[in-house]
């Protein structure tokens, strides 16, 4: 599949008629664009869409505002910026209606300048009213006023829905099975990200800064079309890996440390995820050697449950009793392996999940769980699995284990008959690392 820079017509409108199917009748869904952010004074924050609104529409313009109304002759409905020459000499081409409706296939499309009259039009008579409640929108005010308007002109025969739905879990766990399209985006952003993390395990060594790595991981990002990091990069070393969201990147890379690097690019909105940790000087010592390899031996423990009907749960289970099994036997943990587990007793170690929903947010939306149980696992959906141990500097443990962090992440795409592991192509092996640092920059 070659992938454009828009996302196909029909495969937006897909995507609507089936949230449009999932509504009640006589309704109306309101879906907005985000807006720009001010970083300093006058200038912005990089534009970044919101995801919900991009699924649907396409559009990564800000200001945007997208209604659904299932069943009527114009079923889709998209307000946008009205085309400016003064303010696009300063701040760049705006779509304008024609070419919004164009690559969004939607039947109508207007200026927001006439949003508040057209959007009373399109929300009066309706019995239900579907937004993302408890998020804060440009929209709100705008919706407020015409909900109002309607109710003060019951006389005149106008009429308000008399009920408002939650719209993000109907758009959130559609958004969990990812069609063909866009497992050939996620493929992408995982190259790209597989690429950006060998370059960076090349570019290391010891008297080098976090910030330098990061660096290379960003530039390898952009020279391949990707929009930049779908997150902040995470680049520890020594005991900043202890850390599990460090984004400060500014210590230097110091002979026998290990480096930890949670990193993934964005591309075409959806994001790669990918966490590796490797010795700055590019030999593990024997110490480093038997706590990663147990963490190795954690993920591929998870790796053997996950499949179609499997839950990350089973697959947590699976790993924690690899990790405790291991750290018993390295001396960190003391006692009986299944008493252990059962007082959470690898918590302090081991503090976080094994792995989330991907796709267009890096933590990617969807129900966890199904009638108050864990979901099973379903052809489509792409998840990270990314086991971990880290051990403070103050650890009543061996010494030799003390400050180290260390975890291994990778992007799964649940198929038919098991998994497919996009993010495979950045070594995680003891071999297989030395082997690709060896080689440096050449």
């Amino acid at each position: 599949m070659t992938l454009a820079n828009s996302v196909p017509v029909s495969e937006l409108q897909q995507r609507r008629q089936a949230l449009a199917k999932a509504m009640a009748p006589n309704s109306v869904a309101i879906i907005p664009a985000a807006q720009e952010q001010v970083r300093s004074n006058d200038t912005h924050y990089p534009f970044r869409q919101n995801s919900d609104y991009y699924y649907y529409t396409g559009l990564n313009e800000p200001g945007g505002l997208l209604v659904l109304l299932p069943g009527k002759a114009n079923e889709s409905l998209l307000w946008v910026l009205n085309r400016d020459p003064e303010q696009e000499i300063w701040h760049g081409r705006r779509l304008g209606c024609e070419q919004a409706q164009a690559l969004s296939g939607v039947a109508q499309c207007y200026s927001l300048n006439t949003l508040q009259e057209q959007l009373a039009l399109c929300i009066d008579g309706c019995d239900e009213l579907y937004i993302a409640q408890g998020m804060q929108s440009w929209v709100t005010a705008t919706l407020e006023d015409v909900l109002r308007q309607l109710r003060a002109n019951k006389r005149k025969g106008q009429r308000a829905p008399q009920r408002v739905h939650d719209l993000t879990p109907f758009m959130h766990n559609q958004r969990l099975i990812k069609s063909k399209y866009e497992q050939a985006c996620m493929r992408q952003a995982c190259k790209i990200s597989v690429d950006a993390h060998r370059r960076a395990m090349r570019a290391t060594e010891p008297g080098r800064y976090e910030f330098q790595i990061a660096a290379e991981l960003h530039h390898e990002m952009h020279w391949q079309g990707a929009a930049g990091p779908a997150y902040g990069s995470i680049v520890g070393g020594g005991e900043n890996a202890c850390i599990l969201h460090y984004t400060e990147n500014t210590s230097e890379l110091r002979d026998g440390d290990l480096l930890l690097i949670d990193a993934g690019a964005e591309f075409l909105g959806y994001a790669g995820d990918i966490t590796r940790t490797f010795p700055v000087n590019g030999k593990f010592s024997e110490p480093q050697r038997k706590l990663y390899n147990l963490v190795l031996r954690a993920q591929e423990a998870a790796f053997a449950v996950i499949k179609p009907g499997a839950t990350l749960p089973d697959a947590y289970k699976a790993s924690v009793q690899v990790l405790v099994e291991g750290m018993v036997k390295l001396g960190i943990l003391q006692g009986e392996v299944e008493q252990l587990i059962a007082d959470m007793a690898f918590r302090p170690y081991f503090m976080h999940g094994l792995g989330h929903w991907l796709g267009l947010d890096v933590h990617d939306v969807g129900d966890y769980q199904v009638a108050g149980k864990p979901r099973p696992l379903e052809p489509g959906m792409v998840i990270t699995v990314e086991p971990g141990l880290y051990i403070p500097a103050n650890a009543d443990c061996p010494e030799a284990y003390r400050g180290m962090g260390i975890r291994i992440e990778d992007d799964l795409l649940i198929t038919e008959s098991g998994f497919d592991n996009l993010t495979s192509g950045v070594p995680k092996t003891i071999e297989g690392i030395e082997a690709l640092m060896s080689r440096g920059n050449k």
